[in-house]
Formats: C-alpha cells, sequence, structure tokens
C-alpha cells in the first residue's frame, strides 16, 4: 500500500482544515488507517484511526477532529476543526492490515509523506 497525503497549509486558531490521504492497493477497504502528528522537538503521536467498522481519537482532537473513509476512492479523510495553535505539525497518514485501531505507531506497516499544518494564534 502506497499512501500520499494532501490538505495541509496554514491556518488561523479557530479555522478548519481537512487532510486527505490517496492509497494504492485493492484491498484498501480491509485496511485500518491512522492518522499521526509530529511536531518540532515531540515524538510522533497518534491523533485518530479509523477501521471498517469504528473509530478512535486522541483526547487532544476528540470533538474538534473526525476521521472518514471513501473506499471506493480509497482515501481517508481528516476534517479538523477548532484548530489551535498546538495543533501546529506535520501530519501523516498510515495504514496496517489489523482488525483493531491500534494508536502505536509502530503497528502501521505502510506510511505515507507528512503534510504540514501550521496553526497560528
Amino acid at each position: 500500500v502506497q499512501l500520499q497525503a494532501s490538505g495541509g497549509g496554514s491556518v488561523q486558531a479557530g479555522g478548519s482544515l481537512r487532510l486527505s490521504c490517496a492509497a494504492s492497493g485493492r484491498t484498501f477497504s480491509t485496511y485500518v488507517l491512522g492518522w499521526f502528528r509530529q511536531a518540532p522537538g515531540k515524538e510522533r503521536e497518534f491523533v485518530a484511526a479509523i477501521s471498517s467498522s469504528g473509530t478512535s481519537y486522541a483526547d487532544p482532537v476528540k470533538g474538534r477532529f473526525t476521521i472518514s473513509r471513501d473506499n471506493a476512492k480509497n482515501t481517508v479523510y481528516l476534517q479538523m476543526n477548532s484548530l489551535k495553535p498546538e495543533d501546529t505539525a506535520v501530519y501523516y497518514c498510515a495504514a496496517d492490515d489489523t482488525w483493531s485501531l491500534p494508536s502505536r505507531a509502530s503497528a502501521y506497516e505502510h506510511w505515507g509523506r507528512g503534510t504540514k499544518v501550521t496553526v497560528s494564534s
């Protein structure tokens, strides 16, 4: 599976962005897709994940971010609302052929290049 994230940019606090991650591969619908982020000087952290039957979110983004997928387009999305300066990071999408919703980066086999999100106050 090859992944390509897009949709990053600069936005003021309180604004919104939608990230997309296009995937190749005929088994996309069976994969768990995840979003992670890495701020400068910090470790990569879990943001959200989606399987065929559920979703999972990190506490800092609950109620503000929504992960969704379109299996017909082989694409996973991350709608980010009410953005805060602390959301500034490079965002990465990831995929793995698993039945769970892992939050550990090491659980994901496939990774795309990141897309940068900058939120100014």
